[in-house]
């Protein structure tokens, strides 16, 4: 059962979300949720409007905590700046870039703070909408804009809205797991929006290895992706040195432990999340439950 108090928190977050979208209709549609329902909710209805699950649901799309716990804070790790100013640069000069790196150094959580913040900017988790169709009614979702009924009609509706908006910007993310025929609708999408829109793909290591992959068996596609999204793959972390690639990572443990209040030490940390800044996040949830615990 959703609270009241925890209703009154995530319609907080949609009010402070709703300066991204031009429109109430278009904030609505994001949120999945119609017209009618946005507005209820809005003008103070809060029983009898939405389910359990739809309050989750949108408290999931926009970070609403559902414990009363400390917040998490984020840092300005060298990720964070890194990915941050290329989302900047990209939104703003509509250009199109991929950033290929490790796993858990921040990459979807900088992701997500970008859009939060920036209006017209999207997040799209590539592993749940692998298919060309649910990938291109997703990023239409998002943009708040229709995204049932025919196919056809969505993709020329999507790539309408994006001309008109001012400096759109996709972010892909897990975009490795995209099925083959999503790789070739996003570079119709990108030769359709060209100049008018920014795109950003983001991935694992292993987003770049199957882009050259592909490439190298000339398979159609691969290429002209790799050139419309800069013909380059950036990064953050260091490639290959062992000692430097440690010592990058620690420096971002030491970061978001301190900022975040843990008591567990950087290089224990370390040694228990193997770098990964979304294990650091697990590691100090359960020293946060363990330590309310305790306080019991």
């Amino acid at each position: 059962m959703i609270t009241t108090a925890l209703k009154e928190k995530i319609v907080q977050a949609i009010a402070e979300n709703r300066q991204n979208y031009r429109y109430d209709t278009h904030h609505a549609k994001s949120l999945g949720i119609n017209g009618a329902q946005y507005n209820r909710v809005m003008k103070g209805e809060r029983d009898g409007v939405l389910s359990d699950a739809k309050w989750i649901s949108i408290a999931r799309k926009l970070q609403v905590q559902l414990r009363d716990e400390a917040p998490w804070v984020t840092v300005e790790t060298e990720t964070f700046q890194y990915i941050y100013s290329q989302l900047t640069a990209c939104q703003t000069r509509s250009l199109s870039a991929i950033l290929c790196d490790r796993a858990g150094i921040g990459k979807t959580h900088t992701a997500k703070v970008y859009v939060s913040k920036n209006k017209n900017a999207v997040y799209i988790d590539c592993s749940q909408v692998k298919t060309k169709q649910k990938l291109i009614r997703k990023i239409a979702q998002e943009f708040g804009i229709t995204y049932t009924g025919r196919y056809a009609e969505v993709y020329e509706d999507l790539v309408y809205y994006l001309k008109q908006l001012e400096n759109p910007l996709v972010i892909l993310d897990e975009a490795g797991d995209l099925e083959y025929h999503a790789f070739l609708e996003l570079k119709s999408l990108w030769n359709a929006t060209e100049y008018a829109c920014g795109w950003y793909m983001m991935g694992a290591d292993g987003l770049q290895a199957k882009i050259d992959r592909n490439k190298g068996i000339k398979k159609v596609g691969y290429a002209e992706i790799f050139d419309r999204y800069g013909s380059k793959y950036s990064r953050v972390s260091p490639p290959s040195d062992k000692e430097a690639i440690e010592a990058f990572l620690l420096s971002q443990i030491a970061q978001v432990s301190q900022a975040n209040g843990s008591t567990i030490s950087p290089s224990q940390m370390y040694a228990n999340t193997a770098g990964s800044l979304r294990k650091v996040r697990t590691e100090i949830e359960k020293q946060r439950l363990q330590q309310l615990n305790n306080g019991k």
